[in-house]
């Protein structure tokens, strides 16, 4: 039997904490603001982006979309990203991908100043992520932990395997993981046999984005999975990394696609937002 992970009722209670703390703050003369960088016509994308614009909205916190176009330079997207960065009124900033040919998304997201950096995208936030110090995560990689947690999945000595190695997902995911005590194996393209080492895992997380590539091959039976992949059918749905009919009803615990990671991340988002606007007034800590 194969529980079904879902991040829906943990995403809500998440948005009812942030929408407590929005109020309070614009009670107080400070209302939340986040702003998102698109320089992109992906569709994918846009959806992307207007989900989080209608979570901000739903919870209290102003959400500005820079639209930029698919023809921005890196120097446009650079000089926004400062300007936002400078004004009060916005405490959290989104660089979304994918950017324009010749913008390189780690060299622009370092013009994000750390404080507003709500998705780890900076790398000084992924170094002090790395060194264990106070950070602002990757939203994608916290909510995989955050998840698990809700769930009462036990990390420490664990031996957890992540298949990709990004810096948005995968090697944050790991850093993560690591600092709640579990044994950590990274996967990527050059693995030899995937499959070998992704059976050893008491806990493995998707994140390569390649649709439904772990298949029953690739998990023991008593293994929970979390799929962080989102990619786009040809019908307009979605499919994870991993491939859930060919899993179900071996693994312990399976996330779905769509309803696991993806809420818990767009929730995140908005709670970093929070907690930034509040450290902006002194009131609180991240």
């Amino acid at each position: 039997m194969t529980a079904t992970l879902s991040g829906k009722d943990l995403a809500a209670g998440i948005r009812a904490d942030v929408a407590a703390q929005a109020a309070e703050l614009t009670a107080a003369g400070t209302p939340p603001g986040l702003a998102v960088v698109v320089a992109t016509a992906d569709e994918s994308s846009a959806w992307y982006v207007r989900s989080i614009a209608r979570a901000a909205e739903k919870t209290g916190i102003a959400c500005s979309v820079v639209d930029l176009g698919a023809a921005a330079t890196p120097e446009r997207i650079r000089a926004a990203l400062d300007a936002l960065s400078e004004d009060p009124a916005v405490h959290g900033i989104i660089l979304q991908t994918p950017l324009p040919a010749g913008a390189v998304f780690e060299d622009l997201a370092a013009s994000i100043d750390p404080a507003n950096d709500v998705d780890g995208a900076n790398p000084l936030s992924l170094g002090r992520l790395a060194a264990g110090l106070p950070a602002f995560a990757p939203a994608t990689a916290q909510a995989v932990l955050v998840l698990l947690d809700h769930h009462g999945v036990s990390l420490a000595g664990a031996h957890a395997v992540v298949v990709g190695r990004s810096n948005v997902v995968g090697k944050p995911t790991a850093h993560l993981l690591l600092q709640r005590d579990a044994t950590v194996t990274v996967c990527h393209r050059r693995t030899k046999d995937l499959a070998e080492v992704t059976r050893t895992a008491d806990v493995l997380v998707a994140a390569v984005g390649r649709p439904e590539l772990i298949t029953a091959e690739h998990v023991a039976e008593d293994v929970v999975v979390v799929d962080v992949g989102t990619n786009p059918t040809a019908d307009g749905g979605l499919v994870g990394d991993v491939d859930a009919g060919s899993v179900t009803g071996r693994v312990a615990g399976l996330t779905p696609v769509p309803g696991g990671v993806g809420p818990v991340t767009t929730a995140l988002l908005l709670q970093h937002t929070v907690q930034a606007a509040a450290r902006s007034t002194g009131r609180g800590t991240r």
